[in-house]
């Protein structure tokens, strides 16, 4: 399973590389930064967010405050109203204040997932987008697009996302890991989609088990 898991990965890697993929929302605005406080941010605003809306917000709140000192001079007014449109949007202002002044207190962002976790807002998605994308660990960041797409294709047979991550840390190699969800994302976002997925041209059609898919579009 790990050679075709490989296979896999490599040929999304190759379709991302020569500008297929670059059309997904994944590739725009805030995954492309590498600060790991922005990361940061970006990841608590997406929870709960469409991909195209999340990449807007975070686009609007990093031309106000790209640092934990100029976040916190924004007033938690403000920070609503750069937030409005992702889901609990309130609740994200408090949680970015509290993120910005827990990182300037311990000097930066945690670089460990217990540390990440203990921050407000922070589940283990989040935690693991922010230390493969910012500090190079060999870990998974399983999304809805990674935990479908990965049951789909026949890698695992898992009911929630913990589990998925799990499984996939034993079946993925190290050298893949940090890469699994920005491929598997920017797939699940133009290819790979939720109910109706375009079988017909995908190009890793042929190694999927295509796994619940009832319906298939052509185009």
């Amino acid at each position: 399973m790990s050679s075709q898991v490989t296979s896999v990965l490599q040929i999304l890697s190759h379709e991302t590389r020569y500008g297929r993929y670059e059309a997904a929302p994944v590739y725009r605005g805030f995954e492309r930064e590498r600060s790991p406080f922005l990361k940061l941010i970006s990841c608590l605003v997406s929870q709960r967010v469409r991909d195209e809306q999340t990449a807007k917000i975070c686009a609007g709140i990093f031309d106000e405050a790209k640092t934990p000192e100029a976040m916190l001079s924004l007033s938690l007014k403000r920070l609503e109203q750069l937030l409005y449109g992702a889901g609990f949007y309130r609740q994200k202002a408090k949680y970015i204040h509290l993120i910005a002044q827990a990182v300037l207190e311990q000097g930066g962002v945690p670089d460990t997932r217990e540390g990440l976790m203990g921050l407000p807002g922070i589940g283990p998605k989040c935690a693991n987008i922010v230390l493969a994308g910012c500090f190079g660990h060999p870990v998974i960041a399983v999304d809805t697009h990674v935990h479908r797409i990965s049951n789909r294709i026949g890698w695992v047979r898992t009911k929630s996302p913990d589990k998925t991550e799990v499984s996939l840390t034993s079946l993925v190699p190290e050298r893949w890991r940090q890469r699994v969800n920005i491929l598997l994302v920017a797939h699940g976002q133009l290819v790979c989609k939720p109910i109706t997925p375009l079988c017909a041209i995908c190009a890793v059609e042929t190694h999927c088990e295509k796994r619940g898919v009832v319906f298939k579009r052509h185009k």
